[in-house]
C-alpha cells in the first residue's frame, strides 16, 4: 500500500502512460526535516533540478520530506494551496 497525502491533486495521465517510483530514485531525493536551521527553498530548488517530469515530481515529493515536514503535509486539508 502506498500512502499519498490527500492535499495534492495529481493530474489525469492518458491511457497509455504508467509511471512508476524506482526505489533508487526516492533514496537520490534530497531530505527535508522541516528543522530550523534547514533552508525549504534550498530543498525546493535541489528537488526541482533532480526531476523533470510534473507528475514524478508530484508523486517522489512526499518521500523527499521526513520528521515534521512529512507530518505537516499529511495534515493539510484536501486541495490546500500553499
Amino acid at each position: 500500500v502506498v500512502y499519498q497525502p490527500w492535499c495534492i491533486q495529481y493530474p489525469q495521465l492518458e491511457p497509455a502512460q504508467t509511471y512508476e517510483l524506482k526505489s533508487g530514485l526516492i533514496h537520490l531525493l534530497p531530505k527535508f526535516h522541516g528543522l530550523a536551521r534547514e533552508d525549504p527553498h534550498k530543498h525546493l530548488k535541489e528537488f526541482h533540478v533532480g526531476i523533470l517530469e510534473d507528475y514524478i515530481k508530484m508523486k517522489a515529493f512526499p518521500f523527499s520530506l521526513d520528521g515534521a515536514a512529512k507530518d505537516w503535509l499529511y495534515r493539510q486539508p484536501i486541495l490546500f494551496n500553499t
